[in-house]
Formats: structure tokens, sequence, C-alpha cells
């Protein structure tokens, strides 16, 4: 019924070769094979180097991380004696390097004790989260909220520490010492800290003479820990300006400690 109908009047007759598109045809025309080639190639290089970079980072952040764990319990004793009475240390403070594919590396915690670890800090911390919970009990101040804020207060403590030590380091030319390196110096402060609380859970007075000690004891340890290993590769060296930082360190840990130490319920009392 339709097939004998023919062009309308006016209506312009279509052309058997239409006008070609120069833009139409960029990925289907002849050259199509040729552009489409190379974007693939392009594509595949792009997304086979990004590749290449994630998992790299990723296998170099977990190796790091199964560095600062490779410890024993011999490890752990030195190194509690190593952060608790540090003054009585007769050894060296730099840690110890090993020629590893073509460069020197530092040998891991269980051949070093001055190697920092994550281990000691983390068990620290937590350990001092739950004398801090114990001690509220006892206080008749215990709950989940007054809890967590301790367990706030003392991350905020960490860091704190850490961002410290950053920026002396920033302050005298270096801040390429590797981050988990600052956060598990910053960390060995808890060790002293958990034993300073826990007089005060058994004898209320004897805080008052462990506080002090573990202020002493931490700045000691710090002060040779800064000195010895993280100043070591500063681009200039200025004897006075190095003292004044490390004193800087070392008085700061009082306040800190004792800001730390005082288990309650808001931040600063």
């Amino acid at each position: 019924m339709y097939n004998n109908v023919g062009p309308q009047p006016g209506m312009p007759i279509p052309s058997g070769n239409p006008k070609p598109n120069p833009f139409g045809n960029a990925f289907y025309g002849p050259g199509s094979g040729l552009i489409r080639s190379g974007l693939g190639a392009y594509g595949e290089k792009i997304l086979g180097s990004s590749s290449e970079y994630v998992q790299s980072n990723i296998s170099g952040l977990l190796s790091d991380r199964q560095y600062y764990f490779q410890v024993n319990d011999q490890y752990v004793r030195n190194k509690l004696k190593l952060v608790l009475f540090p003054f009585l240390h007769r050894g060296h403070w730099t840690r110890i390097s090993e020629p590893v594919g073509g460069r020197l590396s530092y040998k891991p915690p269980i051949y070093d004790i001055n190697a920092p670890d994550l281990y000691i800090p983390l068990m620290a911390f937590g350990t001092y989260v739950v004398l801090a919970g114990l001690s509220l009990g006892l206080n008749g101040k215990f709950s989940p909220e007054a809890l967590n804020w301790v367990f706030a207060k003392g991350l905020v403590g960490w860091m704190l520490q850490a961002m410290m030590m950053k920026v002396m380091l920033l302050l005298l030319g270096s801040g390429e010492a590797p981050i988990l390196d600052i956060v598990a110096y910053a960390g060995y402060t808890y060790t002293g800290l958990c034993i300073a609380v826990a007089g005060r859970i058994i004898w209320g007075y004897s805080y008052y003479g462990l506080l002090p000690w573990t202020c002493l004891c931490s700045g000691i340890f710090l002060v040779k820990t800064m000195k010895r290993v993280l100043f070591a590769e500063v681009r200039s060296y200025d004897s006075s300006r190095h003292h004044y930082l490390l004193l800087v360190l070392a008085l700061a840990q009082f306040p800190l400690l004792i800001w730390l130490g005082n288990i309650s319920v808001n931040w600063l009392f």
C-alpha cells in the first residue's frame, strides 16, 4: 500500500553519495584501527604503571609494618629496661645498619635494641587505657563515655608528642625520618606512664614520686634517641640549636605526662 508512494512535492531527494563527515568517522573510518590501537596501548601503559605504583607502595607499606613488629621476649625486656632506666644503658645509642640490595638498611628490632618498634608502644597504650578505666571505676566515675574520653585523650597526647618531634626535625632541616619511627619513639612514653598510674591505684601517694621519675626517664630516653638516631642525618649541625631543642623536648615531658596521668572525664583536669 505504501510501497508506491513517491517523494512528496517540494521535498529534497536524498543523494546517493552523502557528504562524509570529517569528524564523525574518526573512530569508525579507515583510520579507526590505528587510533583505537594507539589509545588502547596508551591506556594500558597508564593503567599498568598505576597498578605497579600502587602495588609497590602497598607492599612497601606492609613490609614497613612487619619491620616494626619483629620482636621477641628478650628484645621486649631489654627495651623496657632501656626506656625505664635510660641512664643505666652503657652501650651505644645508634642503630645497626647492614647492606641490602646495594644500599644501607637498618636491622629489625629483634637484632637491634636501638631500633624502634610498635609492639611495646601499642601494648603500653592499651595498658594505659585499661589502668585508667580501673582507676575511674575505683573512684566511682567509670562509664563508657569516660573511657572514651581517656582513649581520645591518650591518642591526642601521642599525636602531640609525635608532632613535636617532627617539628624539631623540620626546624633542623631534616624531615626525612620515617613517620612510623617517630610514632614509635613517641609511643614509648606510655610505658613509664603505666607504672605511674598503676602506683596511683595501689597507693595514691606513690604517684607523686613515680610521675616525676617517669617524666625524667622519658626525657632522657627521647633526648638520647633524638641526638644519636634522628639527628644523625641532619643537613647542618648547630650545637647550640640542637641543645636548645633537646632541652625543650625534655622539659615538655613534664606537662605532657602530668596531663595524661591525671585520669578524669575532661580534657584539662
